[in-house]
């Protein structure tokens, strides 16, 4: 049982008891005590605040303070610095400003003391027009004060304005200290400044503070981002003392730079030296290795890090979930959401966008619709995720509900959300309102369209058919036509047969991309189903004579969580016997349905038998019909493939999936194919 807490006690008693409660952290027994004051005095209440911060109870801290003041207490110069602390602790705007407020009523925002951690407080909260008017209310200005205004720049995005201040500091004559050096560094990297960069290296070498590994560590950053990885190896290998810190810095650089096995290497020699790594460190290496394209080392380096007892936080979460976007692994993403619900991550936007994305790319649309709607606040990134999924998967008309319902909420839209609402209605021949968004995007939300809105439009007008007017609106336009653009025009011409109108976008790619060799394949198909042999021909001469290789097709499909891929006429699966027996049996059923083999997708020149059978070994087929093999009870597979989906295979689909009764979704390079019941999402158009 606690004893009793004494009364009437002298001032300087209770302010000495309330002390020795704080110091021992025991805040609800000093609280106890300062309630029982009846007039509390300022000293008292400096005391009880700043312990309230150091303890993370910022809200108690401004609580008790508010109270106070509302029932007319006057501070000083000490209990609205403890005051200041809590709001920067608790990062309260409206606080901050009533602090700022209550310092100007009192005459105490001139104080240097008091005017620099108001500076601070501001730039915590990230109110850039706050610090200003702070800092400029200071009749006199130390390093300190000049240094919290550059970094309250820096961190809150505008580093060029945090460079012009350091500028402007040594002009005045100020000498920059370490805490100044180290809080700038960061806006050269960010601007790729290496000029100034170097000349502040200088500084700290001519002014002996190399010795410092904040200091150190922001350089190797700076270096690294400005892409200078031998100047970052040296002023990393000349620090006496690195730690944790500086080596995660030095990860992140190899990384940036493109040499992931130096990066992994210094990674294992901190865990051999017996470095205690820390979330910065696992989160570094795993993000790396995803940026590297080293995605199965990053999952692997996931169950090592919760192995040596870290619990993924968000940054592990939002790579992770890339991870198994990357790798279309859906069972590992529900793994992941799994761990979101009981983590209780549920609140985090960025988190649960990378979910929204994940199953959308992995072919499961109405989960991503489900984890969105649930998502207690939508950005405009979370909004751009959702209607890129939707467009994705053909869905144009609900990729524009989604616009407009994003435009309702307040949420500004951006160049990305754009790119999506037109790919949707490319996708699914929305041809007029396709125009109208393109329109309204420089007259009604003031952004200008860049050639990617440019070649959507061209693949809006060239899907519907609207060829000419697709080959006019790229003449028109004020911005040099991408590959992209004359891209979907060539694309077009084969759907509708425009040998013409093929030839002139071929040639202007040709002169863009002269070494992709899809442009070349495309023509070269077009003129084949035109039985233009001798120009087809000379095309595949052409790409034979520069070297260039035509991209193999493949498709894969995932089954108990193993990747089995396939190549046209594949025979190297294990179950390759059962696959083509499979495919043998349904082609009698699907010719007994009413399908007939679209020869015109096989271009050779063989006879019609020959060709039925070459389109039974397309790649495919084989992977749909070894994920039918393996359904084990479910009502739905999955099949990925790295080019367009071949038209015959794309109506032998639709037959299997009747037949069998179940679900197909096809993901090829364009967009994904949801077959169900004889028909295809895309309405067979694509």
């Amino acid at each position: 049982m606690l004893p009793k807490l004494p009364i009437n006690l002298p001032p300087h008693l209770t302010l000495k008891l309330i002390k020795t409660y704080c110091d021992s952290g025991d805040l609800r027994r000093a609280r106890q005590l300062f309630d029982k004051i009846p007039t509390p005095d300022l000293h008292s209440l400096t005391v009880l605040i700043s312990a309230y911060t150091k303890q993370g109870l910022q809200k108690e801290a401004i609580s008790l303070y508010t109270r106070l003041r509302d029932g007319g207490a006057q501070p000083d110069k000490f209990v609205l610095l403890s005051f200041v602390k809590a709001c920067a602790t608790s990062r309260d705007v409206n606080m901050a400003q009533r602090a700022y407020k209550d310092a100007v009523a009192f005459g105490l925002d001139k104080d240097i003391l008091l005017g620099n951690a108001l500076i601070d407080m501001f730039g915590k909260c990230k109110c850039v027009d706050g610090a200003k008017r702070a800092f400029e209310e200071l009749e006199f200005r130390d390093v300190i004060s000049w240094t919290s205004m550059c970094s309250c720049y820096v961190s809150c995005g505008k580093v060029r304005q945090g460079l012009e201040m350091f500028r402007e500091m040594c002009l005045d004559g100020v000498r920059p200290n370490s805490v100044s050096v180290s809080s700038i560094l960061p806006a050269c990297s960010d601007l790729k400044c290496l000029n100034l960069g170097r000349e502040i290296h200088g500084f700290v070498v001519k002014n002996g503070l190399g010795g410092n590994v904040f200091i150190s560590s922001a350089l190797v950053d700076m270096y690294a981002s400005c892409l200078c990885l031998r100047q970052a190896e040296l002023v990393f290998n000349r620090m006496s003392n690195r730690d944790i810190v500086s080596y995660n810095v030095m990860i992140s650089a190899y990384f940036e730079n493109g040499e992931a096995v130096k990066a992994l290497a210094i990674f294992e020699r901190m865990k051999s030296e017996g470095l205690r790594l820390n979330y910065a460190s696992w989160n570094a290496v795993i993000c790396g290795s995803l940026q590297a394209g080293r995605t199965q080392q990053a999952l692997e380096l996931l169950a090592e890090m919760q192995y040596a007892g870290f619990k993924p936080n968000q940054i592990t979460l939002t790579a992770v979930l890339t991870a198994c976007t990357n790798l279309e692994s859906l069972r590992g993403g529900k793994e992941i959401h799994g761990y979101i619900y009981r983590r209780c991550f549920l609140d985090d936007t960025t988190v649960l966008t990378a979910l929204v994305f994940m199953y959308a790319k992995c072919g499961k649309l109405e989960f991503s619709r489900k984890v969105f709607e649930k998502m207690f606040k939508k950005d405009t990134v979370a909004w751009n995720t959702m209607i890129i999924a939707n467009s994705m998967h053909g869905n144009g008309e609900e990729a524009l509900v989604l616009f407009n319902e994003m435009l309702k909420s307040g949420a500004k839209p951006n160049a990305v959300t754009f790119t999506g609402v037109l790919s949707g209605c490319s996708h699914s021949r929305l041809v007029d309102e396709g125009l109208s968004i393109f329109n309204s995007m420089s007259r009604v939300h003031l952004i200008e369209p860049d050639a990617e809105h440019h070649s959507c439009i061209v693949d809006v007008l060239s899907r519907a058919g609207r060829l000419e007017e697709a080959y006019r609106f790229i003449q028109d336009m004020v911005i040099e036509p991408t590959a992209s653009a004359w891209g979907a025009l060539l694309g077009a011409c084969r759907v509708y047969k425009n040998v013409d109108m093929a030839r002139i976008a071929a040639k202007r790619l040709f002169e863009i991309e002269p070494h992709n060799p899809g442009n070349y394949v495309l023509l070269s198909n077009i003129l084949v189903n035109a039985k233009l042999w001798g120009e087809a021909s000379e095309t595949r001469k052409i790409m034979k004579d520069k070297g260039i290789k035509k991209e193999p097709g493949c498709s894969w499909v995932r089954v108990k969580n193993k990747v089995h891929t396939f190549v046209v006429a594949d025979k190297s699966n294990e179950h390759s016997i059962a696959i083509y027996k499979f495919l043998s049996d349904m082609s009698e059923k699907m010719r007994q349905a009413g399908y007939l083999p679209d020869t015109e997708f096989v271009l050779q020149d063989l006879d019609s038998e020959e060709k039925a059978d070459t389109l039974c070994n397309h790649c495919e087929k084989l992977a749909v019909a070894f994920g039918l093999l393996n359904l084990n009870g479910e009502s739905s597979i999955t099949v990925f493939k790295n080019l367009r989906i071949c038209g015959d295979c794309h109506n032998a689909i639709k037959f299997m999936a009747k037949i069998v009764g179940v679900t197909i979704v096809v993901r090829d390079a364009l967009r994904f194919h949801h077959f169900k019941d004889g028909h295809c999402s895309c309405k067979d158009f694509w």
